[in-house]
């Protein structure tokens, strides 16, 4: 049994109630949102309807899941093979090679870049803004898939402009005259 060696005196229960205080209180109304695209105005707390309403699971995109894993997964082991063989390999062999890991490097970013615009520029607070980052994220990717074809017919691919760049020399200024 607890046995109190000294009464419970009224100094004390200072020490024991909670004092308010709203110094520590710093949330931004606008925290996480990307200041210059405007956002859709949103219920407190997000709630769509009414809380008697009942539940509707989101529809289900496989990409957001496993097969996107995978797929992640599977560009960065295939990534280090077609690096060793893009550079070591001469002839036709380098030429597929290097195609084929600038391809597969382009798929890896447009994975990555569509998973931040999910995540940062989300429909739900944005609205059309995410489309157009989508839209705006596959008409790059077609530039770049367009960059890629003159890089392979034009030059040596890209092995050939980091293997041009690693040994570049550095440009001296003329000689003023």
């Amino acid at each position: 049994m607890f046995v109190r060696s000294r009464p419970f005196s009224v100094s004390a229960a200072k020490f024991i109630t909670p004092t308010i205080s709203r110094s520590f209180q710093t949330t931004a109304k606008r925290s996480l949102t990307i200041p210059f695209l405007p956002i859709l105005p949103q219920k407190p707390g997000g709630v769509v309807g009414t809380p008697n309403d009942s539940y509707k699971p989101p529809t289900i995109n496989k990409f957001e899941g496993s097969i996107h894993w995978w797929t992640e997964k599977a560009f960065t082991l295939t990534t280090l093979p077609l690096v060793t063989l893009a550079t070591l390999s001469s002839g036709p062999l380098s030429t597929a090679s290097d195609s084929i890991l600038s391809v597969a490097l382009l798929g890896y970013c447009y994975m990555e870049f569509q998973s931040c615009i999910a995540d940062y520029i989300t429909a739900r607070v944005y609205g059309k803004w995410h489309n157009y980052a989508m839209y705006l994220l596959g008409a790059g990717s077609l530039v770049s898939l367009f960059g890629i074809y003159k890089l392979e017919t034009e030059n040596d691919g890209i092995t050939g402009l980091v293997k041009g760049m690693w040994k570049a020399q550095p440009i001296k200024e003329e000689a003023k005259k």
